[in-house]
């Protein structure tokens, strides 16, 4: 699976259908860094730029850097934001240029130690690291019966990632203590980074609220969605068989996500 292309075939979806990021959580990632006016930002792997518009709504000034052409294209333009070609080792932005650097649902696609190094060169002195991404919230079943469904397609390429095998791989140590397990690191990924010292982790709550067109945009908006034959099909009939089954009066359903808030600072 290759990051830089991945989403190529599913920015159009992607922009129009992945949930925005709740208005608290974008507070907590400002919080402290003094007037909008005043901020600079680097959105690293932004994608279409979904966070980006939410930050330059505030007024800051957001350099976009995004790797991948078509999602590029796909990003709604705005006057405070500047879509620039570069991923996270190698963004092209000058040395201490800006206040903020933020990945929403990207960190895990770079390379840790040289994204790192990239992000702490490109920040001023005081400059903050924030970690976000949308998670599904299993704890409703609705979400959990969806994410299962979309899932179900691309279960033979899981089998074959490098984070399905290291799951497999702890399930099968079960029988070591679960304190040793902490102390080793495999619950604390982005705890310890290198160049940065984390600050503060929130949760917090978000809802998308979507039609029949909504929910097979959003599978739809996956890299890995089959997007014609008889797969396609199966999975799109499947979709709408659980449309059907859990919308409300309004023709809504209802996809709960917990998005997760890790500010970093510079060391």
């Amino acid at each position: 699976m290759n990051p830089l292309t991945y989403f190529s075939n599913a920015a159009a979806d992607y922009a129009k259908y992945r949930p925005t990021y709740p208005e608290v959580a974008i507070e907590k990632v400002l919080e402290g860094l003094g007037l909008p006016c005043q901020i600079v930002a680097a959105d690293i792997g932004a994608g279409t730029g979904i966070a980006s518009r939410q930050l330059a709504e505030k007024g800051i000034k957001v350099f976009a850097v995004e790797p991948n052409a078509e999602m590029r294209q796909a990003a709604i333009s705005h006057p405070l934001i500047e879509v620039c070609d570069g991923t996270a080792e190698a963004t092209n932005l000058p040395d201490a240029s800006v206040d903020l650097v933020v990945c929403f649902q990207a960190f895990h696609w770079f390379n840790r130690e040289q994204s790192l190094s990239e992000f702490r060169r490109i920040l001023k002195p005081a400059g903050r690291l924030a970690l976000v991404w949308n998670f599904w919230s299993f704890e409703d079943e609705f979400t959990k019966e969806y994410y299962y469904v979309i899932k179900s397609q691309s279960k033979h390429k899981q089998e074959r990632s490098f984070s399905s095998q290291l799951r497999r791989w702890l399930r099968s140590m079960r029988r070591l203590p679960l304190k040793l397990l902490r102390k080793w690191g495999y619950f604390l990924p982005h705890s310890r980074l290198p160049y940065f010292k984390e600050s503060d982790r929130y949760w917090f709550e978000n809802k998308q609220a979507v039609d029949l067109s909504g929910l097979i945009g959003r599978a739809r908006s996956r890299g890995d969605f089959p997007r014609t034959g008889t797969e396609s099909e199966q999975l799109i009939a499947e979709i709408e068989q659980l449309y059907h089954r859990q919308r409300d009066e309004g023709g809504l359903v209802t996809l709960v996500y917990r998005t997760r808030v890790i500010l970093n600072q510079k060391i």
